[in-house]
C-alpha cells in the first residue's frame, strides 16, 4: 500500500480555494407566504463508479488504470468533467474504498472539490495532460490575510515558490503544510506530485477521510478548513471517518475549507455530477 499518511492528533491546516465562492448557507427558509422550503440534500452520497478490473491499488496498479474506460467516456460526456480529471477522481475513489472501505469517499465529492478549487485544472486557461499533470502550475494567491486566511510561509517556497506566504497549489489546491502531512502516491512513480491529478485526488481522499473522523473523535467543529495550524505527529490520531453520513461528509468538507458557501458549492456540484452520471448510465442500460 503506497499511502503516505502521517499520524496526527488534529490536522487543521488549510486548503485555500483560488476561485470566488458562491452559494449561501444551507438550511430551511420561509417563502413569501411563510411556507417552509425544502433545503434539498444536506450531504452528497457516494456515486456509482465502475472498476476496470485491470488490477487493484494494493497490488501497485496506478489509480488512473482503476476506472472502467467506457464508464469514464459516458460520465465525462454527461457531466462535462474533463475525462482525465474524472479519471483522477474516480481512480482515487476506487483506491480509497479499497483500503478504507469504511470511509465511503465518492468520486463525485472529489469532483465537486475539484470544480470549486480549479475548475478541474482548467482555471487560467490550463488543462490536465494525459500524464495527469496540469499543463501549467496552478498557484493561488498569497495567503497574507488580505481577504484570505493568513498563513506565513511553511515550506521556504519549495512547494509554492513563495518564501513569505503560503499559497495553495495544484488542481486540488493544497497548501504546503497540508501537502506535507497528506501527500499520497497514486501513479506508481514513487513521488507524490502536487500538480498531478492522480496524486492530489488520492491525497484529498485521505485528508477527507481523516477530517470526517474528527466527528467520532469529538472534534467535528469544522475548524480545520481555515485555522492554518500545523499538523503534528502523534499516535492518537482519529480513525478514518465516514463520508457516507451527513455528519461525516460535512465535517470532511469543513476540514477542507470551513466556509459555509464553499460547502454549499461542493455539495451542489457533487450531487449534480452524481445525478447526471446516473441518468446517462441508466440510459445505457
Amino acid at each position: 500500500m503506497r499511502l503516505r499518511v502521517r499520524s496526527v492528533v488534529r490536522v487543521v491546516v488549510a486548503v485555500a480555494a483560488v476561485v470566488a465562492l458562491g452559494g449561501a448557507m444551507s438550511g430551511c427558509s420561509a417563502g413569501s407566504e411563510g411556507a417552509t422550503v425544502d433545503p434539498g440534500p444536506t450531504y452528497a452520497t457516494q456515486a456509482e463508479v465502475r472498476a476496470s478490473g485491470a488490477g487493484s491499488y494494493r497490488d501497485g496498479t496506478p489509480t488512473a488504470e482503476l476506472p472502467d474506460p467506457a464508464w469514464l467516456d459516458t460520465v465525462a460526456s454527461a457531466t462535462g468533467i474533463p475525462r482525465r480529471a474524472l479519471q483522477g477522481y474516480a481512480g482515487a475513489a476506487i483506491a480509497s474504498n479499497e483500503v478504507r472501505p469504511e470511509c465511503h469517499v465518492g468520486w463525485n465529492t472529489l469532483a465537486g472539490i475539484g470544480w470549486v478549487e480549479s475548475h478541474h485544472g482548467t482555471i487560467f486557461g490550463g488543462s490536465i495532460l494525459d500524464s495527469g499533470v496540469t499543463s501549467a502550475p496552478i498557484v493561488g494567491v498569497p495567503l497574507d490575510g488580505n481577504g484570505f486566511q493568513e498563513i506565513p510561509d511553511t515550506d521556504a517556497g519549495a512547494v509554492d515558490g513563495d518564501t513569505e506566504w503560503d499559497r495553495a497549489v495544484g488542481p486540488m489546491q493544497f497548501v504546503p503544510a497540508t501537502w506535507a502531512a497528506w501527500a499520497s502516491e497514486a501513479n506508481g512513480d514513487g513521488v507524490p506530485d502536487i500538480n498531478n491529478i492522480d496524486d492530489s485526488s488520492l491525497s484529498a481522499a485521505e485528508y477527507l477521510c481523516f477530517s470526517a473522523g474528527r466527528v467520532t473523535a469529538g472534534d467535528g467543529d469544522g475548524d480545520g478548513g481555515s485555522s492554518g495550524d500545523a499538523a503534528t505527529g502523534d499516535d492518537s490520531s482519529p480513525a478514518p471517518g465516514d463520508l457516507g453520513t451527513e455528519a461525516g461528509w460535512r465535517a470532511a468538507i469543513a476540514g477542507y475549507n470551513e466556509s459555509p458557501a464553499y460547502l454549499d458549492e461542493v455539495l451542489d456540484y457533487a450531487n449534480r455530477y452524481a445525478a447526471e452520471a446516473a441518468k446517462a448510465l441508466d440510459a445505457e442500460g
